[in-house]
């Protein structure tokens, strides 16, 4: 036996033609007249006429990517390191997680950044002399008083300053 001599066990099954009579009549499940009975049927989507009906978007594509790399900062104020750490404690990414002070960003520790506390803000008040009084508007957060050693986090100037002041310490 050779090869121009191999043969096939059983023979290629040939595609069913529809609407050529036989087992599944006239009509082949395909119903009577109508746009979807005859060839080459074009049935435009019903979606297509509501997304023309919405104008073009416009302008500058990656504005976007921009505004979302800012997002993925996580923010802390000094108030709460000084609630939830004790002195000589160190405070990074992975441990404020570990805290559940920060979550992770789709699935990502993100950076951190640490802010300080700010004087109270005043609202000016008329005076009938015809100056103007401080009406203290909110009362400043507590200050950090502990020690901390702080890693891999950004750490805003006023943060800085009462870190120092407490004698923490800031690695990058």
């Amino acid at each position: 036996m050779q090869l121009h001599e191999l043969k096939p066990i059983h023979k290629l099954k040939r595609k069913k033609r529809i609407g050529r009579g036989g087992k599944r009549g006239t009509y082949s499940g395909r119903g009577i007249k109508g746009q979807k009975a005859r060839a080459g049927r074009r049935l435009k989507p019903v979606i297509r006429d509501l997304i023309k009906r919405y104008p073009k978007l416009r302008g500058y594509k990656f504005k976007s990517k921009v505004k979302s790399q800012k997002s993925k900062l996580a923010i802390l104020n000094t108030e709460t390191l000084e609630k939830k750490f004790k002195t000589g404690e160190k405070v990074s990414p992975k441990i404020l997680i570990e805290k559940r002070l920060i979550r992770r960003i789709k699935g990502r520790i993100p950076k951190v950044k640490i802010l300080g506390r700010h004087p109270p803000t005043t609202r000016g008040a008329l005076r009938e002399g015809g100056g103007r009084v401080g009406v203290p508007q909110k009362r400043a957060p507590g200050k950090l008083t502990k020690k901390l050693i702080i890693e891999g986090c950004q750490v805003s100037k006023s943060a800085r300053e009462e870190i120092e002041k407490a004698q923490g310490i800031i690695r990058k």
